[in-house]
């Protein structure tokens, strides 16, 4: 693992920062991480559905499924890993790394660890890492804890997104359905479920596992992304890498530096054949007797640089870029409320007898206000023989509001008149068009319902007695039937009543096709 190869930026993020890097990381890589996914769990979830089949259990294919997502989390964390150090593998190395990666923790992570609620903060911990014993768990505490919640809370989310995709497209398939039937439907699909027929099962593990599919990488993006982070934090990756490219900019301004000083000083040198034949002293110590020179302190920086400081602009303004630089200095403006500094007291400023003034105005209003409130609850008192009555009284008036209504109700239930068309023309004529249009259309209904040989149910709807029309032999009497519901919906909810002509046409028509006669309904 090199850092410098590292394609993503190092610098300290938030944890939720850091979840949305590895949820981008995903999008970035998506056909890397969704073809060995479902090259390898879709063969997974039919085997699983046909095992489960021979038994007669098809609902526990479901459920193992589910209990086996840390083995296929292992995809996206693999090409997550080496895609975020320049090296997207291909589909097929991914599919045959699947065999050996991380397989000495499976067992731990499908037994006590898979319910753990940072799971996908861990899984790169122990897969990537490969520690083992105390040395691994201290990696997880160091990693884990700060952002524990934050795992906790990513696992909650992800968990009711995916319910929400699975609830949303069983209800999807209501959108499909007529108005008019959508409690009918709605009624037939909840006892089709309640049934647990096979299909209804395999359906059911089919949303199940395309929900799973759609966003258990982006969950074990999120994990990884706060793995990256943590090792930015604990291990400086931000600040290596920072140095790293210092260094290398040094090294490319310093080296053409170093040679012209060389040269310089190759030229500042005599030449040997110049120089004075060398004479030996005599009282120079002998080879064989120890030299005090040897045994001399070494020369200090001071000694050999002096103490003079030179000042060099070229190493100044490299620091001073490498400073600059976000990564290593990050910046950000926070917002926040701070109470304001008490002013000291001032010296009484002119024209305060406003305030005083002021003040006077407010005393009278709030004394003023009990004053009027404790007149308006004199008269009450005062005048309470007048209305006290009348509020007792109330009640009366309402039961005996309710006893219109009932008898009203009930006079609408009575049994339909001997000569409807008769019946119907005399209210019509003294003005009362909606009663008129109600006689025809529940005389009509109930002739449709004998014609026909349907029972309607109990509060059937116009919807209802349409689809029950469709029954009547004649289509003459299917066509006068549609009519007067027509006519009696826009009478009813829109309040549109025909003209005379209009109703006198419609009247014969119903007398005809359901030949209504002065004997009784029908004839």
């Amino acid at each position: 693992m090199k850092i410098e190869d590292l394609t993503v930026a190092l610098r300290p993020r938030t944890a939720w920062e850091a979840v949305e890097l590895g949820t981008t990381l995903v999008r970035r890589h998506a056909g890397a991480v969704w073809k060995p996914w479902l090259l390898l769990s879709l063969p997974a979830f039919v085997l699983l559905n046909v095992l489960c089949s021979l038994i007669g259990e098809i609902w526990l294919a479901g459920l193992v499924m589910w209990w086996l997502k840390p083995v296929f989390d292992r995809i996206p964390l693999y090409v997550l890993s080496r895609a975020v150090f320049g090296h997207v593998p291909s589909t097929r190395e991914t599919m045959r790394a699947q065999r050996g990666f991380g397989t000495r923790w499976m067992f731990a992570y499908l037994i006590w660890r898979r319910l753990s609620p940072v799971r996908s903060l861990y899984l790169p911990v122990d897969l990537l890492e490969g520690s083992a014993g105390e040395e691994a768990r201290a990696r997880r505490r160091a990693l884990g804890s700060p952002v524990y919640g934050v795992g906790s809370v990513v696992l909650l989310v992800f968990a009711h997104f995916e319910m929400a995709l699975v609830l949303g497209a069983i209800s999807a398939v209501m959108l499909f359905v007529p108005a008019d039937v959508i409690q009918e439907t709605a009624a037939r699909m909840w006892n089709v479920f309640e049934s647990q027929q096979p299909w209804v099962q395999v359906a059911t593990n089919a949303l199940m596992w395309m929900a799973t599919s759609v966003l258990e990488p982006f969950y074990v993006g999120a994990g990884f992304g706060l793995y990256l982070n943590r090792r930015t934090e604990i291990e400086a990756w931000d600040i290596e890498m920072v140095l790293r490219r210092l260094r290398k900019r040094l090294t490319q301004v310093s080296a053409p530096l170093v040679l012209l000083c060389a040269l310089w000083s190759g030229a500042m040198h005599p030449a040997r054949a110049q120089d004075e034949p060398f004479v030996p002293d005599a009282s120079a110590p002998s080879t064989e007797q120890p030299r005090l020179q040897d045994r001399r302190p070494q020369s200090t920086l001071q000694e050999v640089f002096d103490e003079r400081v030179v000042e060099d602009d070229g190493w100044q303004q490299a620091v001073k870029r490498a400073y600059e630089d976000p990564t290593v200095s990050p910046k950000r403006t926070v917002t926040q409320w701070v109470p304001k500094e008490q002013k000291p007291d001032e010296p009484p400023r002119p024209f305060e007898g406003f305030g005083k003034l002021g003040q006077w105005l407010a005393s009278i209003g709030e004394y003023g206000l009990w004053v009027v409130a404790g007149a308006v609850l004199l008269a009450l008192l005062v005048t309470a023989p007048k209305w006290l009555g009348w509020v007792r009284d109330m009640p009366g008036r309402r039961e005996r509001t309710s006893d219109e209504v009932i008898r009203e109700v009930i006079a609408e239930e009575s049994p339909l008149p001997d000569d409807v068309p008769a019946t119907a023309r005399r209210l019509w004529q003294s003005g009362r068009g909606r009663d008129a249009l109600a006689l025809l259309y529940r005389a009509s209904v109930e002739a449709m319902t004998q014609r026909a040989h349907v029972v309607l149910v109990p509060g059937a709807t116009e919807a209802h007695t349409l689809r029950a029309s469709r029954q009547l032999p004649n289509a003459d009497e299917r066509e006068a039937f549609a009519r007067i519901v027509r006519v009696w919906q826009i009478a009813a909810y829109a309040h549109g009543l025909p003209d005379d002509d209009e109703f006198d046409a419609l009247l014969t028509q119903l007398s005809q096709r359901f030949f209504w006669s002065r004997t009784g309904v029908p004839a």
